[in-house]
């Protein structure tokens, strides 16, 4: 007889289902290694082409399925605990922990993604500066560089020789004063890039600091102004050691010279860890890492990372202003998506901050926002398509507005990969945008928000052009993915044949799928309150494409001011993570199910700076202490600490309003409100 769980439920539930996912994805000699989180299965296939991807998310427990970092997830939900028991029983596979599963995706991988997922994990923490720096330039661009006005003081853009700080006192002063911020991120970028070095690679993130701030020390000669100094600056910026003598150089905006010397302080602190006897090992090993670190860098790598950085970002330049260029970016626009879901395409952030110091703009960034753009126009389509389906459109209009936003895994993974058509479409709206960008030059100030507001990031002079770009880029996919999904689209996957059922069989109160009126006319208000004090956010601003997408429900993301994690309402504690104590379900009395997820990938952590204070079964009153956990921890692990608090299932409520945009305390300010 089947057994139930804490909560009722038959586990069993799920045996033919497991069974089927078992089969669906190539039989258990296909598997590598198997593991699950909060609300995912994840795989490590062997030949993942086997597995059947269509037909794993049309069974009934799955809600989707994406591949990440070689990992192929099916998204369950809060049972996932109870599906995963299943499983291993069925396909007679013991599961592994998280650890062994990311080390066998790894094994998994080439060694090219390999190096592009340590590359996309070092640029990840650094991008939101990036994007910000990219902004300010944007904006001083506007008002320092854009002569508006003549010199009688009118509106005159054609033949203007004074811009908005040329008029302004105040604007000078905000020109000035905002290149602090504009250096701080661009200039001396070497020392976040050594910082996020050593903590992806687990060594100590202050040497990285300190070896960054010795590439941009103002006591060398400052990197920008080698090519213009004087005899006088060149002695006074040089280090003699008798035997041996160099020019102390800067490395500001150096992006290839800092990552070497980065590993190069990696390599030794872990060599000397390794070696060194614990009782003095805190004394001799930041002293033997960082001094020759620091003499390496300047002295070796330093010299051959700059050569590399200039060698690629000339080579990039020249094919973008080659004759040819016409033809690099239609191939590069079409094919920037299927290089985000490779993961590829985090080099181009190292290839657009070397474009950008050396020559003061890039032009390969426009591209990547048109791109985006594209994409987004194309899943734009699908809510048009789809708009008599429900369930698609709880994918599709999250994952449309993220993706015009620059967040594009929902748009790729949840919508235009699945029916592939969009995703073809998208790509060649994105090639003919990107050839009238590329061919008449449209240059980028820096790294922007990679949408429909990185034009703010575009030069000016540019805005017109790169409007039209956009244009393209929206019409263009939004067309060509209307006149194909007419087609190919299943009426079914269009809604049509549910309102066909619907007419034919018009429901009513006895219908149980369908409540009466007067019950959601009669049902009592309630309220849900923050489970964790932080900015409230949208869900789709959640960095994680399940929680975005809103597969796992509707809900906010909060990000966290607080360490602890309280009962939204009284309920009964249904799903914990003992393994790994990052997240808990809870489920109240009318039957609402709740999901409070802290961080991303924090199940990696394997418990590491948390805690859980419940147990499955357990009942809870509102505002008492659910978890604990290190936001300081959660970061040096290189994880967000934004936290998901979703409704997994509705029940019989109604009417889920979320307030968003505010600073929540925990167990005090209401986010959500509905009625049951």
């Amino acid at each position: 007889m089947p057994r139930k769980d804490g909560r009722g439920i038959y586990i069993a539930k799920y045996t033919e289902d497991a069974a089927r996912l078992l089969e669906l994805v190539g039989g258990k000699e296909n598997i590598s290694a198997v593991t699950h989180c909060m609300t995912r299965m994840r795989f490590v296939l062997v030949d993942e082409g086997k597995a059947d991807v269509k037909a794993i998310e049309d069974l009934p427990a799955a809600k989707g399925t994406f591949t990440q970092a070689g990992q192929f997830q099916v998204i369950i939900g809060n049972d996932v605990a109870d599906f995963y028991q299943e499983f291993t029983k069925v396909s007679g596979i013991e599961g592994v922990s998280k650890e062994a599963a990311k080390a066998a995706a790894g094994a998994n991988q080439n060694p090219l993604q390999r190096a592009m997922g340590v590359l996309g994990e070092i640029f990840a923490p650094l991008i939101p500066a990036l994007i910000c720096g990219g902004l300010i330039l944007g904006f001083r661009n506007i008002i320092g560089e854009v002569n508006f006005f003549n010199d009688a003081g009118a509106f005159d853009l054609e033949h203007g020789t004074l811009s908005i700080a040329d008029m302004s006192t105040f604007w000078m002063g905000m020109y000035s004063f905002l290149w602090v911020i504009g250096e701080a991120v661009f200039h001396m970028l070497p020392v976040g890039i050594c910082w996020s070095v050593t903590r992806k690679m687990g060594t100590t993130p202050i040497l990285g600091i300190i070896l960054g701030l010795t590439l941009v020390s103002p006591q060398l000669l400052y990197g920008f102004s080698v090519a213009t100094a004087t005899p006088e600056d060149i002695a006074a910026h040089t280090y003699d050691f008798g035997f041996y003598s160099f020019v102390g150089t800067g490395y500001q905006g150096q992006v290839i010279a800092s990552l070497l010397a980065a590993f190069v302080l990696v390599y030794l602190e872990k060599f000397f860890t390794k070696v060194c006897p614990e009782v003095v090992r805190m004394i001799v090993v930041p002293f033997m890492s960082i001094v020759p670190a620091v003499f390496i860098a300047h002295l070796v790598v330093g010299p051959i990372g700059w050569a590399i950085g200039d060698a690629i970002a000339n080579v990039v330049n020249a094919g973008l202003s080659s004759s040819f260029r016409v033809v690099f970016a239609a191939l590069f626009g079409a094919l920037y998506a299927p290089l985000v879901m490779t993961g590829l395409h985090h080099m181009t952030n190292a290839i657009d901050t070397q474009l950008v110091n050396n020559l003061g703009y890039t032009t390969l960034w426009p591209m990547i926002a048109l791109s985006n753009i594209a994409q987004g126009s194309a899943v734009l389509a699908m809510i048009v398509l789809q708009k008599n389906n429900e369930r698609a459109q709880q994918v599709n209009i999250p994952a449309c507005v993220s993706c015009y936003l620059g967040v594009t895994e929902p748009a790729l993974f949840g919508v235009n990969l699945k029916y592939k058509f969009p995703l073809l479409c998208g790509m060649i709206g994105s090639a003919c945008a990107t050839m009238v960008c590329t061919g008449l030059s449209v240059k980028a100030l820096s790294i922007g928000v990679g949408g429909i507001p990185g034009i703010l990031s575009i030069m000016f002079e540019y805005w017109a052009v790169f409007a039209l770009c956009m244009a393209i880029a929206i019409v263009v996919p939004f067309v060509l993915t209307m006149i194909v999904g007419k087609r190919q689209l299943a009426p079914e996957g269009r809604g049509l044949s549910a309102i066909e059922a619907k007419s034919a069989a018009p429901a009513t109160a006895a219908d149980p799928a369908v409540e009466p009126e007067t019950d959601a006319v009669n049902a009592s208000p309630q309220v849900l309150v923050a489970p964790l004090s932080g900015t409230v956010k949208p869900i789709t601003e959640m960095p994680d494409p399940v929680f975005s997408s809103k597969c796992m429900g509707d809900g906010v993301c909060i990000e966290p001011t607080g360490d602890t994690v309280v009962a939204p309402a009284d309920a009964t504690v249904t799903v914990t993570m003992p393994a790994s104590n990052h997240a808990v379900g809870l489920t109240l009395d009318n039957g609402v199910e709740l999901l409070i997820h802290v961080g991303i990938d924090t199940v990696a952590m394997g418990g590491e700076g948390f805690s859980c204070h419940v147990k499955q079964g357990d009942r809870v009153k509102a505002g008492e202490p659910l978890l604990t956990f290190s936001t300081e921890k959660i970061a040096a692990a290189g994880h967000p600490a934004t936290t998901a608090f979703i409704v997994a299932a509705t029940a019989k409520a109604t009417d889920f309003e979320f307030e968003t945009g505010m600073d929540a305390e925990a167990g005090t300010t209401e986010v959500v409100r509905f009625r049951a």
